[in-house]
Order: C-alpha cells, then sequence, then structure tokens
C-alpha cells in the first residue's frame, strides 16, 4: 500500500458524456451500467485498490446522485476506512471564495487545491473515471518517479480515424513528450492520451494557479499539457494493455459485443484482478426448458425462456416464451414479452421496463438506445406519442433530424408487423431521477 506522503490518486468522474445519448441522459458517463452488472467506474476504482491504493478522492457533478449512490463510503472496493485511507467524494459548491461549478478537468482539482495540500503528498495521480482498462498504477508510479519528470502521461496508440477524439501527442525516443494539441481534426499522429497523469505536486499546482486566470474551462488537455511544454519535462507512458473509451453509443456497443465475442482482450475473470461492484443479492440466472442461449452474458436474477443469442443481460432480465434476443444490451429489471424480437438495441435500465408482446424493436440505421416503459395500459399524456398507444407506450426521439422517417417505419402497436424503428426513445414514468440508478 502506498501511502499518502508519496503519491494521492484524484479522480476526475463528472462527465456529462453526451455522446451515449440516453444513457447519460440522467446519470454521469461513470456511472453507466457495463457488461451486465458492473458500472464503467469499476475499473478505475478496482484498479486502485489492485494497486495498492486506498486513498481516493472522486471529483463529481454532473447527475452525481446515481455516481453516490453507487460508491455510497466505498464498502465493495474496501475503501470504507476510517483512519488509513478510504474514498472522498468532492462535489462543487458556492461559498465566499475560490469556489464554484467545475468548468473544466483542471479546474475541478484547481478548486481542491488545499485538500491537495493538506494530504502533503509528493506526487498526485489523475484519472478519468469513465474508461474501460486494466491497469496497475503501482508500475506507473514507479516509471513516473524513475524518469524524474514533472508530469507523466498514459498514452495509446488509437486507430487513426478515432484519432480525432482524443489529445495527440509525439514523443522522442527517450518517451519525452516534444508535442501535443488536443482532438486535432486533422490528426499529426495516433498516439493517443488516455486521461491518466501522475504529476508532480508542486509543478501541477504552479500550472494550476497560473493559468486559472486566464482560461475558466481549465482542462489538462486543452490548456495545462500543452502549457507545461516548454518549462517542465514532461514523459509518456506506453500502455500496451486494453484500454477503451466507451464514449459514444457505437463504441460502447462494440465493446460489448467483443466481450461475449471472445476476441477481447479485457479478462473479467482473472482472480488476480478482479473488478469490484456493488450489486444486488438475487437468485442464480435460471434458463427455461425451451430457452436457447448462445455466447452471452446472463447476469444473477435473471430468467431466460426464449432465445437470447450474442447478447448481455443485467440483473432481472425476464425474457419470455417465444422472445429472441440478438445481439442486444438489456440492462436491469427489463421484460421482454412473448413474441418479441429486441435486434442490435441497448435497452437501459428502468423500473418498470417492458418490451410489450409480438414488439419489434431493431435499429437498421446504426446502433442506437432504445428505452420504453409499459404503464399498465395507460398512456401519461407527454404529448409525444406519434400513434395511439394501447400498450401504453410512450416515445421521445432521440434524433429530431429522423423524426419524419420514424413516423413512416415505427409501429409499436401489440402484433403489427411494420418495418422497425430508427433511433427511439420512451418515457412512461413521471419521476424519472426515481428509477434511474
Amino acid at each position: 500500500m502506498r501511502h499518502l506522503i508519496d503519491w494521492f490518486p484524484g479522480f476526475l468522474a463528472g462527465g456529462a458524456g453526451t455522446r451515449l445519448g440516453v444513457l447519460s441522459e440522467q446519470r454521469a458517463k461513470p456511472a453507466v451500467p457495463f457488461a451486465g452488472r458492473f458500472r464503467i467506474i469499476d475499473f478505475t476504482l478496482s484498479n486502485c485498490v489492485n494497486s495498492g491504493i486506498y486513498d481516493v478522492a472522486v471529483l463529481t457533478q454532473y447527475l452525481p446522485r446515481s455516481l453516490n449512490d453507487h460508491i455510497g463510503i466505498g464498502r465493495p472496493w474496501d475503501l470504507d476506512r476510517s483512519f488509513t485511507g478510504g474514498v472522498r467524494l468532492l462535489q462543487p459548491f458556492q461559498g465566499r471564495q475560490d469556489t464554484d461549478w467545475y468548468a473544466g478537468t483542471a479546474d475541478a482539482v484547481t478548486q481542491n487545491i488545499n485538500f491537495i495540500r493538506r494530504g502533503g503528498a509528493r506526487n498526485i495521480l489523475i484519472l478519468s473515471g469513465d474508461h474501460i482498462y486494466q491497469m496497475d498504477y503501482d508500475m506507473l508510479v514507479k516509471f513516473h518517479e524513475a524518469q524524474e519528470a514533472a508530469a507523466t502521461v498514459c498514452v495509446i496508440c488509437v486507430p487513426l480515424h478515432e484519432a480525432p477524439r482524443y489529445g495527440i501527442m509525439a514523443a522522442d525516443e527517450q518517451n519525452r513528450i516534444v508535442d501535443f494539441v488536443e482532438k486535432p481534426p486533422v490528426p499529426p499522429g495516433d498516439l493517443a492520451n488516455m486521461g491518466v497523469y501522475v504529476f508532480r505536486v508542486d509543478a501541477l499546482i504552479e500550472r494550476l494557479q497560473a493559468l486559472a486566470p486566464k482560461h475558466k474551462d481549465l482542462d489538462f488537455g486543452k490548456h495545462v499539457i500543452p502549457s507545461m511544454l516548454d518549462r517542465y519535462t514532461l514523459q509518456s507512458y506506453p500502455f500496451a494493455g486494453y484500454w477503451v473509451d466507451v464514449g459514444t453509443v457505437d463504441a460502447y456497443w462494440t465493446t460489448s459485443m467483443e466481450l461475449i465475442s471472445g476476441h477481447s482482450q479485457l479478462n473479467l475473470y482473472d482472480p488476480n484482478w478482479v473488478i469490484h461492484t456493488r450489486s444486488e443479492e438475487r437468485a442464480p440466472a435460471k434458463v427455461g426448458p425451451q430457452s436457447r442461449v448462445l455466447e452471452s452474458m446472463i447476469c444473477n436474477g435473471s430468467f431466460v425462456r426464449g432465445q437470447v443469442m450474442r447478447s448481455v443481460l443485467s440483473p432481472g432480465v425476464y425474457v419470455s416464451p417465444g422472445a429472441v434476443v440478438r445481439e442486444s444490451v438489456i440492462m436491469n429489471d427489463t421484460w421482454i414479452g412473448p413474441g418479441a424480437v429486441v435486434d442490435r438495441c441497448i435497452v437501459d435500465k428502468n423500473r418498470p421496463t417492458c418490451i410489450e408482446t409480438s414488439a419489434t424493436v431493431k435499429a437498421n440505421f446504426a446502433w442506437h438506445v432504445t428505452r420504453a416503459f409499459h404503464q399498465a395500459g395507460r398512456c401519461t399524456g407527454c404529448g409525444e406519442c406519434t400513434r395511439a398507444c394501447p400498450v401504453g407506450i410512450n416515445m421521445r426521439l432521440l434524433n429530431q433530424s429522423l423524426a419524419r422517417a420514424a413516423e413512416e417505419h415505427f409501429s409499436y402497436r401489440a402484433g403489427t408487423d411494420r418495418e422497425t424503428p430508427p433511433i427511439i426513445g420512451a418515457y412512461g414514468l413521471e419521476d424519472k431521477e426515481s428509477f434511474i440508478r
């Protein structure tokens, strides 16, 4: 276990994740469910405890309720400690001075400078809480200390067509960073910033205090790292393991499908690197006599009586006889009715969630997010139903540009055989905050 006097880890875990659409509409991106029973932030928290780190600060802002409830006092990760370490949730607040809503990643750290100073650490580890990866941070910090760098940035090679999503840098033969550009439209290379940093505390504080008056949206990629190039020694840490940013619906779906295909480098079953999470106690998963399950992940509490192929079923999912689920991610407590077909969709977790009898939900334009609620036969009168809905479905199109196409292609009436919808999000409960947890 590394102690606070050596270095201190802090999370940036308040991202809005707008490119995830409905999935991050009522929760922060790190709180989005992943791989059936986990949340995205579980991977970074588990990396910490598996690396011997038990002093953790989590900086949250955007829709923090779900994330705060999930982390709690940190017991699933052995972070519920009173005297030596533990987890601290640092949220923005309005005071007499130096405090306001976090406007950028580095701004969030700037507003907690006094907290960092009181810790007395020589180095600080800054982590993004919204990526899927497994990393031993102890090796990273030892590398940083051996290089005597002011900052070390973890990097990974990405496909060139995805490079505009990341900060791109260039490094010399000694892995020293010589150039850095944040999310360039035309990337000069494929060496991407992973959002994992180690800073020498004195160098970080100097840069934050110098830049904060000039940039209200102070950001590590946009401002801090580029400003350090001519003043300090910056080291890159090439990472050869598994790392993915599931920041888009396409990336989220693709990563989920890789997990069940056997081609993913992410090992959720390694007893030496356990991914910890907070989970409910539920009965074991059950497979009925008429069911057929192929290359799928079925979580506890699920009951499969239909067909499930190349899909991820979160806890409490019920698949009725005659229902078919193909290449989809179905989140907690979803009820899929007899004869229903769910094909290449992501169905969000809600209470209750229902794909009605004989309904067909299929993404035929791209990989889209579908959310549907069954309200015991009554419509909530939101005014957004495009057709009569006897089974009580309310819809809200996520992409207004496809509204006309949706009107032509979509019918959720039970037993109707029409072409299937493009992008659909449906709401049927009056208080969304009460069930998206």
